[in-house]
């Protein structure tokens, strides 16, 4: 074994983490056999003949190694301008940083920014158009603004009477649900909806979802059709073939991401301007540790927090890639650890952005208080198994066994 993964093992213990007996940590495995609905050509091409097209896009939107784009202009179909969300149309601006409306070099289509002040496609914005396709590759947690600019297109979609077409792709944290159920009180463009913070779902469910239970402003719903993947289930592990923003470039990334995401709204960088983003944690109000990282300037981050200071922590990168599919859980060791363990300074630094990522004050109250996860994950419990009712109704892949 590695001394990275001896160390693995031995922070895993200081941090509550038992392996069972079924885990392999050289064992990955991922299903290679899904079709995107992207790629199923014949589910949707003639539903777009003579239509003027709308596409909700990024680098994700593929078939294959070819843009979505691309690929329905050379097959004549009549795109007219494109709609980018969070880190834009080819996904390279920072988390939050302002993406303007601009023109495709590749294509010269127009591309409408959804991320700013204007996340909501205006009347004009849509009125050229005939039917509006949302292909994005989501991860599947709350927080992770895509859906709520899906939200915003199909709210604008039903005001103006224009249909909404879904290319589904497979969520690859879609094989459990966990977290607290959002408080519409605490609702913002980092959650919308009262989901737990890992849903279980992936972008056409919960766009079904969104319809269903009538969450659009006024209760409207929207004409949305959803072309689903094939050969998928929510017990599958499926590796995304693109990065799906600049700080989540892996699978380790992604599988973490909803576990520690709520560092953001503390004084402990989540590795933002290192090599490493959403892999690693660490602060400079923590004593020295076995792993430290300097956050500097890069392509994912212009502004990192702790810039050019020294921050100690932990290297969660194996734990990121082998275990954490394991747990089918959010993993509250790391918070609840390094909340004992910061020095000098408050823990929670942003309560407010803290409590919007969580769609709760409850959380950050329980952190406060030093209740132990147990105590946490039990006071989730009824609202999971009220969602998990929701869920059902929504559902258009062959589910996991929900063990809540």
């Amino acid at each position: 074994m590695t001394i990275r993964a001896l160390l693995f093992f031995s922070f895993s213990l200081c941090f509550g983490y038992k392996a069972t007996a079924q885990e392999n940590l050289f064992n990955v495995k991922y299903k290679t056999t899904i079709t995107v609905g992207a790629e199923r050509f014949s589910d949707y091409l003639y539903k777009l003949k003579g239509k003027k097209v709308g596409i909700v896009a990024n680098q994700t939107s593929r078939v294959g190694y070819v843009h979505i784009v691309d690929t329905l202009l050379s097959l004549g179909v009549e795109v007219v301008k494109v709609f980018s969300p969070e880190h834009g149309f080819r996904g390279k601006a920072s988390a939050g940083e302002l993406v303007s409306n601009s023109k495709d070099i590749k294509t010269g289509l127009p591309i409408v920014s959804l991320y700013g002040k204007n996340k909501k496609p205006t009347k004009a914005q849509i009125a050229d158009l005939d039917i509006i396709i949302f292909d994005i590759q989501d991860v599947g947690a709350r927080f992770y603004t895509y859906i709520s600019t899906l939200h915003y297109v199909m709210e604008a979609s039903a005001e103006n009477n224009k249909k909404v077409l879904i290319l589904d792709r497979p969520n690859p944290n879609g094989f459990y649900i966990d977290g607290p159920i959002l408080d519409p009180k605490f609702s913002s463009f980092v959650g919308m909806h009262p989901i737990p913070v890992v849903h279980g779902l992936t972008v056409g469910e919960l766009g079904k979802m969104i319809n269903g239970e009538k969450w659009l402003k006024n209760g409207v719903q929207c004409d949305l059709e959803v072309i689903k993947s094939k050969n998928y289930s929510h017990s599958d592990f499926y590796e995304l073939p693109v990065a799906p923003s600049p700080n989540l470039p892996n699978m380790a990334s992604i599988y973490l991401y909803p576990s520690i995401c709520f560092f953001e709204g503390t004084s402990v960088s989540v590795g933002r301007g290192t090599d490493l983003p959403f892999q690693v944690i660490g602060s400079p109000f923590v004593a020295k540790t076995t792993y430290s990282f300097v956050p500097q300037p890069n392509g994912g981050s212009k502004y990192p927090k702790h810039e050019n200071d020294t921050c100690n922590g932990y290297d969660l990168s194996v734990f990121g890639l082998m275990y954490i599919r394991n747990t089918n859980e959010l993993y509250l060791h790391w918070i609840i650890g390094m909340n004992q363990k910061t020095t000098g300074s408050d823990f929670i630094t942003r309560p407010g952005f803290f409590d919007l990522l969580a769609g709760t004050d409850e959380f950050r109250k329980q952190l406060v208080a030093g209740d132990k996860p147990e105590a946490i994950r039990e006071s989730w419990l009824p609202g999971l198994k009220e969602y998990q009712k929701m869920r059902v109704k929504y559902l258009l892949y062959d589910d996991f066994e929900v063990k809540k």
